[in-house]
C-alpha cells in the first residue's frame, strides 16, 4: 500500500531531455513519474508491444515482398513481356506499382497509428 504522504524530487533538465524521457515512458505505457521511479530503483522498464499491430505490419511487409518479387519476375522474363505486348506490359507493371504503393500506404498508416497510440499523441501527429 502506498504511503499517504508523497514528496517531490526536482530534477533540472532541458526540454528535449524531458521530451525524450516522456516518449520512453509512453513506449513502456507508464506515466513519467512511474518510469523515472522504475529507472531510479535500478529496474528495467518493459516496453509494451501490441502483438496484433505488429502482426499487421509483418503481413503488409510480406505483401510488399511478394509484389516486388512478382514485378521482378515479370521484368526479367523477356519472352513473357514480348508475348504480352508493350501496352499490356506497361498496364501490368503500372498496376503492380499501384498495388505496392497501396501496401506501403497501409504499412505507413498502421505504423503511424501504432506509434501515435504508444506515444499518447493523436494519430495524425508524428
Amino acid at each position: 500500500m502506498r504511503s499517504a504522504k508523497r514528496v517531490v524530487i526536482k530534477v533540472y533538465m532541458t526540454p528535449e531531455e524531458k521530451a525524450r524521457i516522456a516518449a520512453n515512458a509512453g513506449v513502456c505505457g507508464q506515466a513519467l513519474s512511474a518510469y523515472v521511479r522504475t529507472l531510479a530503483f535500478g529496474h528495467t522498464p518493459t516496453p509494451r508491444v501490441d502483438l496484433s499491430g505488429l502482426a499487421e505490419v509483418f503481413r503488409i511487409h510480406g505483401d510488399l515482398g511478394r509484389l516486388g518479387g512478382l514485378l521482378k519476375m515479370l521484368l526479367t522474363n523477356d519472352e513473357r513481356l514480348n508475348d504480352m505486348g508493350r501496352d499490356m506490359a506497361e498496364a501490368t507493371i503500372d498496376g503492380t506499382l499501384v498495388d505496392i504503393r497501396f501496401a506501403m500506404a497501409g504499412l505507413k498508416t498502421v505504423i503511424k497509428a501504432y506509434l501515435g497510440v504508444r506515444s499518447g499523441k493523436p494519430e495524425g501527429e508524428l
